[in-house]
């Protein structure tokens, strides 16, 4: 494997079910992703996109193949290995999954957390940073449940963005939102891909983005089919 690469994959394959129910929803997936290349990964629902990110994320085990991730093997590795690397994965999900009890400041300081050597004012300092950076400064003492979709999902984004991840997962980030604040969002995923040679491989429909992808990537019945790049 090539420690220089952020993500190495070869051979991946990965089933759910057991016995007569046991299906395969990844066959044979080789990728690569350098430091601050943008990759975007499209193809229909249910063809296994949101499964390889998962996998890429740490957040599920390795059945088949290898997958490596800042240099270090997911295949085999035990779950304190696991939390470990995702300290240094941003990860934006559709759930959103914020933390009902927390305003909008608090959960993107979560991700400013994981930033140990910043003092507390500093963590605080970078979730308000962020949550300026996709517009929702007058929103900072929000809960979730007082938030629309779109504003929860900017949340979600600032607080993967607070972490400073060296490689950044997004499955449709621009679901919710609309085209204006779309843009802004993508163009902020490339400017840290840029300035901090992060890695960003991002699940997306929407064809306003692919203009910031470095390389755009299809995926078919569990299979990559490179489209260009």
């Amino acid at each position: 494997m090539n420690e220089r690469l952020t993500v190495q994959v070869e051979g991946l394959s990965h089933w759910f079910g057991t016995g007569a129910m046991r299906r395969q929803v990844l066959q044979s997936i080789s990728m690569q992703i350098a430091p601050g290349e943008v990759v975007l990964l499209t193809g229909p629902s249910g063809c296994g996109k949101t499964t390889l990110l998962t996998l890429i994320g740490a957040l599920r085990k390795v059945q088949q193949g290898d997958v490596c991730v800042f240099g270090h093997q997911l295949h085999g590795s035990h779950r304190g290995q696991r939390q470990k690397l995702r300290r240094h994965i941003g990860m934006i999900f559709q759930g959103h999954n914020l933390l009902r009890c927390l305003t909008a400041e608090q959960n993107v300081q979560m991700g400013a957390d994981l930033l140990p050597e910043l003092s507390y004012r500093a963590r605080r300092d970078q979730a308000r940073y962020w949550l300026r950076a996709v517009g929702l400064d007058d929103h900072l003492s929000k809960l979730p449940h007082d938030l629309s979709g779109g504003q929860k999902q900017r949340v979600a984004i600032a607080r993967a963005l607070a972490a400073r991840p060296q490689l950044l997962l997004a499955d449709e980030p621009t679901a919710a939102l609309d085209s204006v604040t779309g843009r802004e969002v993508v163009d902020l995923l490339q400017r840290l891909a840029r300035e901090q040679a992060c890695a960003v491989l991002m699940v997306t429909h929407d064809p306003r983005i692919v203009d910031v992808a470095d390389r755009l990537v299809q995926m078919e019945d569990g299979r990559l089919i490179p489209t260009l790049g």
